[in-house]
């Protein structure tokens, strides 16, 4: 059984009984990985799976986890991970300002607001990127049809004889 499939079985067999356990754990297995990667910011994370879970002592189940939540982060594209297993060698080149958006997205606190995002961009700079995660959640109505406006779909009737029935 691929680690991705053994990640995926873990999050979905968790009862009230276990999501405790099971959160402190994962959660803090977040914490240290990125409070590494962040420590080390021009650094691309590469080698096998199994050797980088054990550097960060957690299992590799959890770094599975791990990479399943940064995998929309990455500058090169996102990697299939339907396939690694421990052995996998990984190399991770993570564009900082989508990691960021992407914390705030999934309202990961404990992440978002690690110390070391001051040390890799300015106050601006951060308050610009939550400036553009809040405004991506903006919703806009669009213009109002009046009853005696043209029908949208095109059919050349009066929206009130059309679609607005």
């Amino acid at each position: 059984m691929t680690l991705f499939k053994q990640w995926r079985d873990l999050i979905e067999n968790q009862t009230d009984a276990t999501f405790r356990d099971f959160w402190t754990e994962y959660s803090g297995a977040e914490t240290k990985i990125y409070s590494a990667i962040l420590d080390n910011p021009g650094e691309k994370v590469c080698g096998k799976i199994g050797e980088l879970a054990a550097a960060h002592e957690v299992r590799p189940v959890i770094y599975m986890g791990f990479l399943d939540g940064i995998n929309t982060s990455l500058a090169g594209g996102e990697i299939a991970l339907e396939d690694l297993n421990e052995e996998s060698e990984i190399e991770l080149d993570i564009d900082l300002e989508k990691l960021l958006y992407n914390m705030l997205a999934a309202e990961a606190e404990y992440l978002y607001t690690l110390p070391q995002w001051e040390n890799i961009f300015s106050e601006e700079k951060i308050k610009e990127i939550v400036k553009s995660f809040k405004r991506s959640k903006t919703v806009v109505k669009g213009e109002k049809i009046g009853r005696n406006d043209p029908c949208p779909c095109g059919s050349g009737k009066k929206y009130k004889k059309c679609c607005g029935r």
